[in-house]
């Protein structure tokens, strides 16, 4: 379930810098963050964040008339993305695994195991959290790795790999998180964004790249 609390963290976009913006938790996608990267030529959206007129209105004047690519990084993040693609008309991306969960959007496309933006933004297939699960890496300069709810934060600068009644494989999310690590440049060490929800006290920060820890069990 999604706390009451989620109402803490505001109803409003925050900007973080000049490029990135974070969207507060989708209360249909169990608190699920959304994540706006201001890049060129395409700017991208990450997972559906809350639909409304104000959040329409911010994501027309992000994207300066530019086609912006949605980016869905799990079937627990796609919140009314129907309803954002009507209202906007983005193409829409997700990993070949939940393609057929959204049969009503026209511009929709898939990947397998990795695929590169028009921006230059790679993404890759980590199932685990759910079958289709992905991350998005932005390599420098921007140097973020958007990582979905493959790496819950469980406060500031401490990430893991969490198993919880929702997991889709826990096995596979384990060899994911490995995959992950050496799927990344060596001489990089990305800041972390989450997709998951910290709490009351969330301003939908940057984790830093020290946070990552080893994986538990939550739920067994």
């Amino acid at each position: 379930m999604v706390p009451n609390s989620l109402d803490d963290f505001g109803n409003c976009a925050q900007p973080l810098n000049d490029w990135l913006w974070v969207f507060p938790p989708n209360r249909l996608c169990y608190g699920n963050r959304a994540w706006w990267i201001g890049c060129s030529p395409q700017p991208v959206l990450i997972d559906c964040p809350p639909i409304t007129q104000e959040t329409i209105s911010l994501l027309k004047t992000l994207s300066v008339d530019r086609e912006a690519l949605v980016v869905l990084t799990s079937r627990e993040a796609h919140g009314r993305v129907l309803d954002l693609h009507n209202e906007l008309g983005w193409p829409v991306l997700v990993q070949e695994q939940e393609e057929y969960l959204l049969p009503g959007i026209s511009k929709l496309s898939s990947f397998s195991e990795e695929h590169v933006t028009k921006s230059g933004l790679r993404l890759l297939w980590t199932p685990g959290p759910t079958p289709g699960s992905c991350v998005l890496y932005a390599p420098a300069p921007l140097n973020v790795l958007f990582c979905g709810r493959l790496l819950i934060p469980l406060k500031l600068n401490h990430l893991v790999g969490v198993r919880t009644k929702r997991t889709f494989h826990w096995t596979r999310q384990k060899k994911s998180l490995k995959k992950l690590r050496q799927w990344l440049p060596r001489d990089q060490r990305p800041a972390l964004a989450s997709g998951a929800w910290r709490g009351p006290s969330d301003g939908g920060k940057l984790d830093d790249w020290e946070g990552w820890q080893e994986p538990y069990v939550l739920h067994p």
